[in-house]
């Protein structure tokens, strides 16, 4: 295999199918396509099996004109980076080493900015783009479409208002065109030498809004905060699977003896958090989301301010919240399952609490069959949800 095969290599298994999100490959694997959170082997150019060798020469023609990535591969044995099909896709890359091997994860990334309606975002997530200031948090597990949502945000604010955006990215994955907003993206290892120094950089960049890729430690976490403290919007990410873990997560960065003055900046200056669940759909035709959105008011500020207890709970003001826009994941998935658009089966299997959302589901003959079924699955209560599927579909799905 010479490093000229890649490309078609690439192209044959992208052919496969319009809802590919990832491919993989592995040694002692076929080359694999992921298809609606399922895998499936594929054989481009003829290729069986991957032998180390050969995996290791997809990784090097992949690296060939990004010595920073490899650089990296070097010193960690992992290395995130993005790669181009010119004129055709772009895709987020993980390289890493497994057992003396290489493996590779090519997620696909679309060429168009996904709109509102096309990833079938709640309408009241637009209010976002009208924000002066403070801190929106996306969360999810990977996979869950939480790229796509902010790059809908941002390509909203970059129709509606004439601001200065800057985005720290590791790896950048949409480009976005100059609107009526002017928009500068750096990328991680390429443009800047980590999230932090970037983030700090922005502050003299007289940005209105900044888009940070992840918040992944305590230094990039504090300048966001300082950063909307200051009059800038801040959009970034959290692995996290709802909003009180979200809470949890970046007071856990901080020392235990500052949590009460960093619950206060929390409470004074997040907006929203918006967690994302990505579910198959009924007709097999990729997923669909289940966002979950609070957003400040009084009462949620107060919930973060002075911690959750008995009866006052994020979720509850999320439950108790919808005049102000904000909606909890199982009536979501109540609303879905009752459309139809997802099955019950799945809908359990992503609830935040089962058998509620079996109590609620309860006179549909759908629930009734699941309930008749001598092997139907256990349920347990208050079960936590499983993570949501390590992969995204097409250019009209979610993706990360």
């Amino acid at each position: 295999m010479s490093l000229l095969d890649v490309a078609p290599i690439i192209e044959q298994m992208l052919s496969v199918s319009d809802n590919v999100s990832d491919l993989n490959f592995s040694c002692g694997q076929k080359p694999q396509v992921e298809i609606s959170g399922a895998l499936y082997p594929s054989t481009p150019l003829g290729l069986g099996r991957l032998s180390a060798y050969q995996t290791e020469m997809i990784a090097m023609a992949i690296l060939r004109d990004n010595a920073e990535a490899a650089v990296q591969l070097a010193k960690t044995r992992t290395a995130d980076l993005s790669y181009a099909l010119p004129g055709k896709c772009r895709f987020r890359v993980n390289i890493f080493q497994q057992r003396n091997s290489y493996s590779i994860v090519m997620r696909v990334i679309p060429t168009e900015i996904p709109s509102f309606e096309a990833l079938a975002l709640p309408e009241q997530l637009a209010a976002i783009a009208d924000i002066r200031n403070g801190v929106v948090l996306l969360t999810g597990p990977t996979g869950s479409g939480k790229s796509s949502t902010l790059a809908a945000i941002i390509d909203r604010i970059n129709e509606t208002k004439a601001y200065h955006i800057v985005t720290i990215e590791d790896p950048i994955e949409f480009l976005h065109n100059h609107k009526k907003c002017t928009i500068n993206q750096r990328e991680v290892g390429a443009d800047t030498k980590d999230f932090a120094s970037a983030l700090r950089a922005a502050l003299r960049q007289a940005p209105k809004v900044i888009l940070v890729g992840e918040m992944r430690d305590l230094e990039t976490a504090e300048i966001a905060l300082e950063a909307a403290e200051t009059g800038h919007l801040v959009l970034s990410t959290l692995h996290t699977i709802d909003a009180s873990k979200t809470i949890d997560r970046i007071i856990g960065l901080y020392p235990k003896n500052e949590e009460r003055i960093i619950r206060t900046r929390l409470a004074q200056t997040f907006r929203y958090i918006v967690s994302q669940r990505l579910i198959p759909r009924a007709d097999g035709k990729g997923r669909i989301a289940a966002v979950e959105i609070l957003r400040s008011n009084p009462r949620t500020r107060e919930y973060i301010e002075k911690g959750e207890s008995e009866g006052k709970t994020l979720l509850d003001a999320i439950r108790d919240g919808e005049i102000d826009g904000m909606q909890d994941f199982d009536s979501v998935i109540r609303n879905l399952v009752e459309q139809k658009v997802i099955s019950l089966e799945d809908g359990l299997s992503y609830a935040t609490n089962q058998n509620n959302l079996l109590l609620q589901l309860k006179g549909l003959s759908s629930t009734e069959d699941y309930l008749n079924k001598p092997n139907k699955p256990m349920v347990e209560p208050l079960a936590p949800p499983p993570p949501a599927p390590a992969s995204t579909n097409s250019v009209l799905d979610l993706m990360e």
